[in-house]
């Protein structure tokens, strides 16, 4: 048998095995009009062009972050430090309270995500399910919050946290914030597209209401919990209103206090170009590695339905 025959053969199989047998009909493919490539080529071309325009700064800002200050000065957007240093790195790191900073940020940003995703998720399930006088009202009140600006509450919240003793501690921090009523909001909508059906045989068995909760409808809602885990881990980062007005002590600084004051010279004379951009790309690291761990299970809306 000669090569032409054998690689003949081979293509009639591979045409049996796309179409389902012997009797299937060779497959053929349909060719796009050239207008119809012509647009997806240009769509193509433009979805790429805006994508180096949202990644360039973010790779200035590493560069940047391996140059001198010199270098930064004279040339801010080139992307290859000339001469590479780590100076910015060290300094942050040996001659600054950036680990103090950090430190802070971490410990507030994990009680603030653990205790959102419980409590919101109990509140979430109480307007859902339980049945009581005045839920309506403190749904309006929870939906009127969330169109309240941020900036308006920040003197009632002092003086709150001033009045209880909290100021400048962890829990003037920490416990203003372990409840928000976006995170509520998205709770309920998801309880509620769970069925109560779900919920009638744990009932019979004898369980209660938080057991019923916690071991059949939380397990169900995993996609929104971890919708919460991002936007909690990711807004508590980030925050700086809040620990502006509720801390005053250098050892409670977070990370976004302290990179904002280095705008004002602290560490050194100059532009300090390397130092913030370094602080602002290591701030960015631990919002980056939870987005991507989570996002696969995020994406997945569908987990957990179930069918009447």
């Amino acid at each position: 048998m000669t090569a032409a025959a054998t690689g003949l053969q081979a293509d009639v199989l591979i045409e049996q095995e796309q179409t389902g047998g012997d009797r299937g009909r060779p497959v053929r493919r349909r060719r796009l009009p050239r207008k119809t490539v012509m647009w997806q080529i240009v769509l193509y071309v433009v979805l790429a062009a805006l994508a180096v325009v949202y990644i360039y700064p973010f790779l200035v800002q590493v560069a940047t972050s391996f140059k001198t200050n010199d270098a930064a000065a004279v040339d801010p957007v080139s992307l290859i430090p000339s001469p590479f240093t780590w100076a910015a790195y060290e300094q942050l790191f040996l001659r600054s309270d950036f680990p103090t900073w950090f430190a802070n940020s971490a410990i507030v940003t994990i009680l603030v995500t653990l205790g959102r995703v419980f409590f919101n998720s109990l509140a979430g399930y109480a307007l859902a399910r339980l049945r009581f006088r005045g839920r309506g009202i403190v749904f309006a009140a929870l939906v009127a919050v969330m169109a309240v600006p941020t900036v308006v509450l920040l003197i009632p919240k002092f003086l709150v946290i001033n009045q209880l003793g909290m100021y400048d501690s962890y829990a003037g921090m920490v416990l203003p914030l372990l409840v928000d009523a976006a995170g509520v909001f998205i709770m309920k909508n998801f309880f509620e597209s769970i069925p109560a059906s779900v919920e009638e045989q744990a009932r019979i068995d004898g369980a209660g209401t938080f057991r019923i909760f916690w071991s059949v409808v939380l397990p169900m809602a995993r996609p929104a919990l971890i919708t919460i885990v991002i936007l909690s881990f990711q807004g508590s980062w980030n925050e700086l209103s809040h620990f502006v007005i509720s801390t005053q002590s250098p050892e409670l600084t977070t990370l976004t206090k302290g990179v904002a004051s280095l705008a004002s010279g602290q560490l050194s004379q100059g532009s300090q170009y390397p130092i913030k951009l370094a602080a602002a790309a290591i701030m960015t690291i631990p919002v980056a590695v939870v987005f991507f761990i989570f996002q696969r299970r995020i994406m997945n809306a569908s987990e957990g339905a179930v069918k009447e």
